[in-house]
């Protein structure tokens, strides 16, 4: 596979539809929705999405990472089940932050020393770094003995209590933090306190949103008290909970060429990961309330596009809500409003940067302006990987 210049994206776009279902709610403990097109929408953050692409991911690649604030804790928890001393295990907990930086990383004192910064971390760096700490063991027992000493002599004027010294090398736990996973490569990482630990995501992902008005509709529920006393009805749980019901339209997209560069010019392995992350993208719903809703539906319409230069989303054809058809149902009104908006970026743009494009979907009938049409999703994902690996400038 050739490099890709400038930049190549796989562009995902899907219908996907749901019954009743509370998969994304707000601080309000509501459904959370958007206002577009002047009518409110059922909407799902791209977070939630994200994070359970991610889980999936993770499971299928058994590469796990974890987004933390709590890795001092995490490494003192890690020493006392080891053995080592409550006071000696804090402590080197707290120098593993305080070494990755010539600064060290800040802390919030008031929480137990927890980061500041959330941290993205492959999870067996727990592993390596409490390994350093049993190497540097003498180190830290020495630097404790000198704090509690410190601590506990008279105190002298009223200077600020000084910085902590650095007992463990600064370099290899920098080097620890700064490891990658497989989804580190894909949804990227901030953390600008560690030189070259950032790395820019190559996932971008947008809410999804009901291509039609859909507002949140109530359920109110009764839990029967299964004790009562005799001769007594009665409910041990009144509430009313809200869901939301409709057709998502779904849109993700990933930059082959960053995600090659942050797999060091791997553009085998950006393939392999392309099509992990098409399969979960795909499959994979958020949790919440399942078992009080099982949504579980699929997707009723899968397109892809492979372009060059950048992404193209076809939210806009949801601009205007969808109504639905004379006999009832969203799907083959959205499905005619995404092809007619691919229709019309294809007169607008050209197709001199598409590099390919198909479908696959439960429709009877095929569908224009959406590409290739595949039997199923298996087919899909191969011929996206395929189409990836074209060259530049190839005609779609």
């Amino acid at each position: 596979m050739t490099a890709y210049a400038p930049a190549r994206y796989a562009d995902f776009h899907i219908l996907h539809p749901l019954p009743a279902s509370l998969l994304n709610r707000g601080e309000d403990d509501l459904p959370k929705t958007l206002n577009l097109g002047g009518v409110v929408r059922a909407l799902v953050s791209s977070q939630s999405w994200k994070r359970a692409v991610r889980l999936r991911l993770e499971d299928d690649l058994d590469e796990h990472a974890a987004r933390t604030r709590m890795l001092p804790l995490r490494v003192a928890d890690a020493l006392r089940a080891a053995g080592w001393p409550t006071d000696l295990a804090a402590f080197a907990g707290t120098q593993i932050v305080r070494s990755a930086t010539t600064e060290g990383l800040k802390t919030e004192e008031n929480q137990r020393g927890i980061t500041s910064a959330t941290l993205y971390l492959p999870r067996d760096v727990l592993d390596d770094l409490t390994d350093l700490c049993t190497e540097h063991r003498p180190h830290l027992e020495e630097a404790l003995a000198k704090e509690t000493a410190a601590q506990t002599a008279p105190a002298k004027g009223t200077r600020k209590k000084p910085k902590a010294e650095a007992v463990l090398p600064t370099p290899r736990v920098a080097s620890v933090i700064r490891r990658r996973t497989a989804t580190i490569n894909l949804f990227g990482r901030m953390l600008a306190e560690v030189p070259d630990a950032h790395v820019d995501g190559a996932v971008q992902m947008a809410p999804a949103f009901t291509v039609h008005a859909s507002s949140p509709q109530p359920d109110y529920f009764t839990a029967v008290e299964d004790w009562a006393a005799p001769n007594e009805a009665g409910s041990a749980h009144l509430q009313t909970a809200f869901f939301t019901t409709g057709l998502l339209y779904r849109y993700a997209t990933v930059n082959l060429t960053e995600l090659t560069r942050n797999l060091n010019g791997n553009h085998d392995q950006a393939l392999h990961l392309l099509s992990l992350f098409a399969d979960a993208f795909i499959d994979v719903m958020p949790g919440a309330k399942k078992t009080s809703t099982a949504p579980h539906t699929y997707p009723h319409l899968v397109h892809y596009t492979i372009r060059d230069r950048r992404p193209v989303s076809y939210a806009a054809a949801f601009e205007q809500p969808v109504k639905h058809a004379p006999g009832g149902g969203y799907t083959a009104p959205a499905i005619t409003a995404l092809s007619e908006h691919a229709a019309g970026l294809n007169r607008l743009l050209g197709t001199r940067r598409l590099v390919g494009c198909g479908y696959a979907t439960l429709h009877p009938g095929p569908v224009d302006h959406l590409g290739t049409a595949h039997a199923g999703l298996d087919d899909l994902i191969d011929a996206l990987t395929k189409n990836a690996a074209l060259p530049t400038g190839t005609p779609a």
